[in-house]
């Protein structure tokens, strides 16, 4: 029977060392408050707008609510809904901006690479039983040891919400054999008999969690009678490592029609980012 234990809690002030020391003993990284308020506010209403009329924002509770049927990732109104949130440049950009990139150097020791996929996560109670399973990055990402997750919290998160377990140390054993499971993905990959102890908290507006390639998470049930948890998360890694090919699409590009990167461009203010990978030098 598992059980679960809170988040390890870093400080952004620590050192490199500790910092680097802490997340390869552990496998991730859980860093409060991270993001200021105002940048999260900002990009949550713009996610919002293109949400409604299926998800609102209940300002007494200052969560996002279901105002519609409940959907997941892949049911009609998410493959609906889910091209206008990647068309948004702000949705992109941020995880290009300057504190991000800094959490992410401070990380690897070096200048990183932001993995051109970005994912945006809409987590809707009553619809249990088709979370995230548990699994790894390394194998669905085609990652390699320095590949590492970066997901942030654009709202407070409570226990019903759906939160974001990890299984702290699972990472010092490579990557594993999988199987089918229901869920996002429809893989879950082994779990030794011995691991029985999740790491998981409530997070709050602006946390970032980091997780190695190899670290095994999840997502927990949203059992709240209407809140909805949206989370957004990519992958980076170390300048130069290889990336695998698949990283380079739209996040679910390769079975949305339309969704791709021409599409995703054509309102955006500026072209910095855009195709922003092509001269990178180890892509397979």
């Amino acid at each position: 029977m598992s059980s679960n234990q809170p988040l390890i809690v870093s400080d952004i002030d620590e050192g490199p060392q500790t910092l680097q020391q802490r997340f390869q003993e552990w496998g991730y990284l859980h860093v409060k408050g991270y993001v200021a308020s105002e940048v999260c506010d900002q990009l949550l209403d713009e996610l919002l707008a293109v949400l409604a009329p299926y998800i609102g924002f209940d300002q007494q509770q200052q969560k996002p609510v279901l105002t519609g049927p409940a959907f997941g990732e892949t049911d009609p109104i998410w493959d609906k809904v889910y091209p206008k949130m990647q068309s948004l440049e702000s949705f992109h950009s941020f995880f290009h901006t300057d504190p991000i990139a800094a959490l992410m150097d401070k990380l690897q020791g070096k200048p990183s690479f932001v993995y051109p996929i970005k994912m945006a996560r809409i987590s809707t109670p009553n619809n249990l039983g088709f979370e995230t399973p548990p699994h790894q990055d390394a194998h669905s990402h085609n990652a390699g040891p320095t590949m590492a997750g970066i997901w942030v919290a654009l709202h407070d998160v409570n226990d019903q919400m759906g939160r974001l377990k990890v299984l702290p140390r699972s990472h010092k054993h490579g990557v594993r054999k999988i199987g089918p499971a229901d869920g996002v993905g429809g893989v879950q990959c082994e779990i030794f008999p011995d691991e029985t102890t999740w790491h998981v908290s409530d997070v709050e507006q602006g946390d970032v969690i980091l997780f190695h390639s190899c670290t095994i998470h999840k997502a927990e049930p949203n059992t709240a009678k209407d809140l909805v948890r949206i989370s957004i998360d990519t992958r980076f890694c170390d300048y130069g490592a290889p990336v695998f090919s698949t990283n380079l699409e739209p996040h679910h590009g390769w079975r949305i029609e339309g969704l791709c990167w021409e599409s995703i461009y054509q309102n955006w203010q500026h072209k910095e980012l855009q195709y922003y990978w092509q001269d990178y030098p180890s892509l397979f």
